[in-house]
């Protein structure tokens, strides 16, 4: 599974936005005692013991009504549920089961996820005794919490996650090498898609958006398994529309992010836009592997660019992926399928590298050496041990005296000092600082 999405449903004026912001860490939904207040739904990161999730709260679940701004709400709760992996159903411990609880619980019982029911607002002991109420819902044993005050929420988060797995379980796709095909909308993801798969496993449409959800292909390629997921469009960060693309920008974050490699599609007629530019962003963030893709080459000649002037220009764009490699292709065609492919494999190697904790001391050493760190007087940082950490990402730390001394633009000339020493491209490095 990758990083799951959560859910929080119920009935208006119940805090369901307390319990996002609660959950959240931070005031992102807005607080009203006014009925109605979330209409359309909000998302954000958040983690709980050291497991991330995406966080969705809704608007209030009435019961079916002719008023347009309710029965809109309601349909939007309804896509929150339909693609959701979890969910918490908020009930309020105030007012005790109501028909308006009974009408959510039915919603939320069709969709056939896991869920647990909270109820909230049980913020003394006379409150939490109104919790075994709730069981007539048929969904488990109620949580009884108080959103506001942060009681019983580490309950409500055990109690979910005991629900579903949250681990990925072993299957087809252990030892593949996952990739997915990423970019703004209308660019050929899902002909670069079909002309791999090689055949119409995606909808192929000029009309932008036409993609809602992330699919998957399974292909062979050498010796290496490769499992494709195709993407909806990504717009910039605020821009894209209430509703289902809303939601789709979600689920293209989250195969970003169960991805080892992410192909960046882009339009060679209208070449690298501030749109790319931030979805670039969105794979930098998720720190994963990248590979620039160049579509509809075969168009390009009006652009009067060379080969290796599109690749100056886009990497001049992506500065902050250094050295991200940059492919051509018309997937139209079927040219310039196997160098991705090549490409996308080379990539992966370098997403899971092991790099010798001695050759990484010794090029931070020479790197300091040349460029040396910001001091306070006559005392600056100094490096005593170097080791890896982990892979996909690399990740590196670097145990030193005096890590405060060095600035962010510093950091960022250590990290590419090891990437170029490794011949690292499309991979990024994770160098965390540590005091010894």
């Amino acid at each position: 599974m990758a990083i799951p999405i959560i859910a929080i449903v119920g009935r208006s004026n119940v805090g369901k936005s307390t319990l996002f912001n609660r959950l959240a860490g931070q005031r992102i939904a807005v607080v009203s005692d006014v009925p109605g207040t979330t209409r359309d739904r909000v998302s954000g990161d958040a983690s709980w013991n050291d497991r991330r999730f995406i966080l969705v709260d809704t608007g209030g679940l009435e019961p079916l009504t002719e008023d347009p701004l309710l029965r809109d709400v309601r349909t939007q709760a309804e896509r929150a549920l339909a693609g959701a992996d979890a969910v918490i159903l908020v009930a309020d411990a105030t007012q005790g089961l109501t028909p308006a609880d009974t009408d959510a619980a039915d919603l939320v019982r069709r969709s056939a996820k896991p869920t647990v029911v909270a109820v909230n607002k049980a913020d003394n002991p006379e409150r939490e005794q109104a919790a075994p109420e709730f069981h007539a819902l048929g969904l488990g044993d109620p949580v009884p919490l108080s959103a506001y005050h942060g009681v019983g929420v580490d309950d409500l988060m055990v109690a979910l996650f005991d629900t579903f797995p949250f681990e990925p379980e072993p299957d087809e796709e252990e030892g593949a090498i996952r990739i997915a095909i990423a970019g703004r909308p209308n660019v050929g993801k899902s002909a670069l898609f079909n002309a791999i798969a090689g055949e119409e496993r995606a909808i192929v449409n000029p009309t932008p958006g036409t993609t809602r959800d992330a699919v998957d292909f399974r292909a062979r390629y050498g010796d290496r398994d490769l499992v494709f997921i195709d993407t909806a469009g990504l717009r910039r960060r605020g821009k894209a529309e209430q509703g289902i693309e809303k939601y789709s920008v979600l689920r293209t974050l989250q195969a970003i992010e169960r991805a080892h490699v992410v192909l960046m599609v882009m339009d060679a007629t209208e070449f690298v836009t501030a749109q790319d530019a931030h979805v670039a962003g969105f794979v930098d963030d998720a720190w994963r592997g990248a590979v620039a893709v160049v579509n509809k080459w075969d168009l390009a000649p009006g652009l009067g660019l060379t080969e290796s002037e599109a690749t100056e220009r886009i990497r001049e764009k992506f500065k902050f992926l250094p050295g991200v490699p940059v492919r051509l292709t018309s997937a139209l065609r079927g040219e310039g399928l196997q160098a991705i492919l090549e490409t996308a494999g080379a990539v992966y190697d370098e997403f899971t590298r092991r790099m010798p904790s001695r050759e990484i001391r010794r090029v931070i050493i020479e790197a300091m050496a040349e460029h040396p760190a910001p001091s306070r007087g006559r005392r600056g940082p100094r490096l005593n041990r170097a080791i890896q950490v982990g892979t996909a990402p690399p990740a590196v730390t670097l145990h030193m005296e005096r890590p405060y001394l060095i600035h962010f633009s510093y950091r960022r000339y250590l990290e590419n000092r090891l990437r170029e020493a490794f011949k690292l491209q499309g991979a990024p490095i994770k160098l965390e600082l540590k005091g010894s």
